[in-house]
This record gives C-alpha cells, structure tokens and sequence, in this order.
C-alpha cells in the first residue's frame, strides 16, 4: 500500500470521505508537510559541528529563547516553546557559531519526541563534540496533548532542564554556574 493511500485510510478511519473535493489533495499535503515536521532523521547532528578555536573564552554562552516546535511521540500532536541552550568551553578548546546551537535543537525538534529527551539530546551532543566543561538546555513548552485532549489544561507549560558537567556539579563551582545561567535566562 502506498502512502497516498495510507492516509485516505486514515481519513475513511476517522468517518471522513477522502473523495470529497476538500480532502481530495489532502494525503499529498499531509505527507509534504510530515516531510517538513519530521525533516530531523534525514540530518547527522554531527554535521552541524564546525568548530572555533575559544581563544581562551571558557564562561556561558547561551543561546535563550530558542523557539521551536516537534511532534509528541505518544499522541502524534504537536508541542512547542522555546528553549535556553548554554555551554562552557573549556581554556583552550572549541567554540561553535550560535546558529549552530538552532541548528542543533531543529535537528532533534523534528523528530517524534518527549521533551525530557529532546533536551538531553543536544546536551549529550555538546559534550561529546566541544569536550566542554558543562552544557545545559532548559525547555520551557506547550503540549497540545494537554490543551486538546486529556485534562484540557489550556494554560499549562512544562519545563525540563537537561544538566552536564559543571553544571551538575554539588561544588561551589557548580552552584555558581547553575546560578549563573539562571540568572541569564531569568528563570
């Protein structure tokens, strides 16, 4: 069976006639627009490192209210926000271009996901290719899981933090980065 079909038989699944005149392109409009939303597994994240020297910078860079969009894996409903992306270079190591950072959470954004994993994503990927000192993205977004369905809660927003490093830390050093970034992001 086709594509094209597949999604008439979703249509007819639902109660709908998808020879109707208002239904007839839209199997092909859905699978161009699933092309677009879930573009993410057709690129390598490691792609998107084309690194810079530091030049010895090694405090927060933080990209804040990073907006994005994905698909909720269990319900297949979209959930949206922003995100705040930061990292520490180490003294002596590498840097990326800011848009990278975009880059990086549209790559996983439009994927099937859940919001826990989404930012854990793109802090395990600054780890492992800057061998940075920390690297942390905070999630601040809207489910419509939640507003649509379910307990209907029209104003809710979750929030996840996604920790590495020097940002997990129970020292000193740890604690001021934490706040640090907090501060930044005003959270």
């Amino acid at each position: 069976m086709d594509n094209i079909m597949l999604i008439k038989n979703i249509l007819s699944l639902i109660g709908e006639n998808p020879g109707r005149p208002g239904l007839l392109d839209t199997p092909k409009r859905t699978l161009e627009s699933w092309k677009f939303l879930f573009s993410g597994y057709a690129k390598d994240p490691k792609e998107i490192f084309t690194t810079f020297d530091s030049e010895g910078y090694d405090e927060i860079i933080c990209l804040k209210n990073c907006e994005f969009f994905s698909m909720c894996e269990h319900h297949l409903l979209p959930f949206f926000g922003k995100a705040h992306i930061a990292y520490i270079p180490k003294k002596g190591g590498s840097i990326i271009g800011i848009s990278k950072l975009a880059r990086l959470m549209e790559i996983y954004s439009r994927r099937l996901q859940i919001q826990e994993r989404l930012g854990n994503q793109i802090v395990q990927d600054l780890m492992k290719y800057l061998q940075c000192k920390g690297a942390a993205c905070i999630i601040e977004a809207s489910h419509l899981c939640m507003r649509m369905r379910g307990v209907e809660k029209q104003n809710s927003i979750m929030v996840t933090s996604s920790l590495k490093g020097v940002f997990l830390e129970q020292t000193k050093k740890g604690h001021a980065a934490r706040n640090e970034l907090m501060q930044l992001i005003k959270l």
